[in-house]
């Protein structure tokens, strides 16, 4: 099979992944546990988490859902930020043999209701400052079992208790809420001590996380991740970060810089579980978009890994403060989850003396399935090459492949890519090509060298700062409101976040203005579904057949 990036490998980066030195996360954490146990696995707000205490922690959650009648296979929703309870609860949900529902911690309860109805979800783990979101969904959802964290949890007890008081009486971060026979986290981890753990190792294609994505044809879908898939992600990841890294000490330990929020594929897989692999730490980033706090973070002590999408490079770079920062240690700037503008690539180069290396991928793919090798210097705007053990090929409508140069769907096969959608066959069907190749909707060229430039959207998906934003689903909630007879949604450029919502309405009651619909998505869509632009239209341009033409509308 002609694989002309091959011989672009750096050395030292295998064609093809050897055996997987792990079946598991579960195995792939406890090896962890114990080759680093002294070492420290996250910082958050000065506070330091150990190997060996995340062990302990993580077993005890365990053992808590154990003894509250959850089961192997059972799903669980982790509803958090990035606090040190999530790399926790993903640690205990996993070695319980269950599998973890990754939730975005900013959806509104319609979204969260059809997360954790659709997942099946039998338990939740929530930070308090969204349980006013759950609350008003919970009579509608089949969760059992409600795991109740607050922000001081973890920290050292006059500070915890510091923190919490500031966030819900000074800050008022914490909206009210009424969640009977909900269990508090320490109450959790203490009844866990109490009671007995029973180990489970999953087999390598044993479900491990349900991604959610955006539904072309409505509702977010489950993509289907196994064991297999991320650990596969996780040492594909691994070879291909090496070459950067080999220069730091044998006896220093990695730091990255966690401002992806965990519940994303990106951060994830590249921030959790690559960290926890090498036995590097994390320093947590619970609001990314503070930048002078981020800013704050990057001073306090040396890191090599940066994994980042392209509005943080560029809020980063652009700050005033960003240039007294001691990037000196700086090896690799991973940008993925959008594209990385040249003009940002350019800027952090300049700040931080590291250049941005772009790689891609999808929740599909666990996400790593393309990047631009770490050591190289220039920024080209390509996708660079797949990861070992993985094909790329660009294809036609017909799932036809291509020659290079030529422009069609780009179509990808290896051991990172799910098995499909969660009860949705059809769906599953629709995404892979009949020898067996997941079609990702994006459209791209690819080179003689075998990168890949991206260049167009098969889909008509919106990416909102590395979050995919599917206008069906946008139209679907704006025409339940009263008063609005046709809605329209496409993407427009946005130099902050690269794309943004623009929603085209047509009313039937004149009375409908343009901030009542903001309110009533404020209500409905999370912050990076919301329009940013709002055009009211007599009629919406169709087709013959009633088809709106999204098309027109953006020319």
């Amino acid at each position: 099979m002609n694989k002309p990036w091959l011989q672009h490998y750096p050395d030292g980066v295998p064609a093809d992944l050897p055996e997987l030195p792990v079946q598991s996360l579960v195995e792939l954490m406890e090896d962890s546990f114990r080759r680093f146990a002294d070492r420290p696995a996250y910082r958050f707000m000065g506070a330091v988490m150990t190997y060996r205490q995340l062990d302990a922690e993580s077993q005890k959650f365990a053992a808590y859902l154990q003894s509250r009648g959850l089961k192997a296979g059972d799903r669980v929703a982790i509803m958090m930020p990035n606090v040190p309870q999530y790399p926790i609860a993903v640690a205990g949900v996993l070695r319980a043999g269950m599998v973890v529902v990754n939730t975005n911690p900013l959806y509104t309860p319609r979204e969260l209701q059809h997360q954790l109805s659709d997942s099946g979800a039998r338990a939740i783990v929530i930070l308090e400052n969204m349980a006013a979101t759950l609350e008003k969904c919970r009579k509608d959802v089949p969760v059992e079992e409600v795991i109740l964290a607050s922000v001081g949890d973890t920290l050292p007890l006059l500070k915890g208790t510091l923190v919490n008081f500031v966030l819900r009486r000074v800050k008022k971060m914490v909206p009210p809420f009424a969640l009977p026979g909900a269990t508090g986290w320490k109450a959790a981890l203490k009844a866990g001590a109490a009671a007995r753990f029973t180990r489970v190792i999953p087999a390598p294609q044993d479900l491990a996380a349900l991604q959610y994505t955006g539904g072309t044809t409505g509702p977010s879908k489950g993509c289907i991740l196994s064991h297999h898939n991320l650990v596969s992600n996780v040492i594909q990841s691994e070879y291909w970060h090496e070459p950067g890294v080999r220069d730091v000490a044998r006896e220093e330990q990695t730091n990255t810089i966690c401002a992806l929020p965990l519940y994303h594929i990106f951060g994830f897989t590249v921030n959790m579980m690559l960290s926890l692999r090498q036995g590097g730490c994390n320093t947590l980033i619970i609001n990314p978009r503070d930048i002078p706090a981020v800013i704050k973070a990057l001073k306090e002590q040396p890191f090599h890994l940066f994994p980042a999408v392209n509005t943080l490079f560029g809020a980063i770079a652009r700050h005033s403060d960003a240039r007294s920062v001691d990037w000196s240690s700086l090896r690799i700037s991973v940008g993925g989850g959008m594209a990385v503008q040249k003009a940002t690539a350019a800027l952090w180069l300049e700040v931080t003396g590291c250049p941005v290396c772009q790689g891609y991928g999808l929740s599909e793919t666990s996400p790593v399935a393309c990047c631009n090798v770490v050591t190289e210097r220039s920024f080209d705007g390509t996708i660079g090459f797949p990861l070992p053990s993985t094909d790329c090929r660009i294809v036609d409508d017909d799932g036809n492949e291509l020659p290079s140069g030529e422009r069609g769907e780009v179509a990808i096969k290896g051991p990172q890519v799910t098995a499909g959608y969660w009860n949705r066959p059809d769906e599953t069907r629709a995404c892979f090509t009949a020898d067996g190749y997941f079609l990702t909707g994006d459209i791209g060229i690819m080179d003689d060298s075998g990168a890949t430039r991206i260049v167009d959207r098969k889909k008509d998906m919106i990416n909102v700062s590395g979050f995919n934003v599917y206008p069906n689903e946008v139209e679907d909630v704006v025409t339940r409101m009263p008063g609005i007879l046709e809605a329209a949604v496409i993407g427009i450029d946005d130099e902050n976040s690269g794309e943004a919502v623009k929603l085209f309405v047509v009313v039937s009651d004149p009375a409908v203005t343009a901030d009542a619909i903001k309110a009533y998505c404020r209500e409905n869509l999370t912050g990076y579904k919301r329009p940013k632009e709002i055009e009211f239209r007599d009629e919406l341009p169709k087709t013959n057949v009633g088809k709106v033409l999204r098309r027109e509308l953006r020319s």
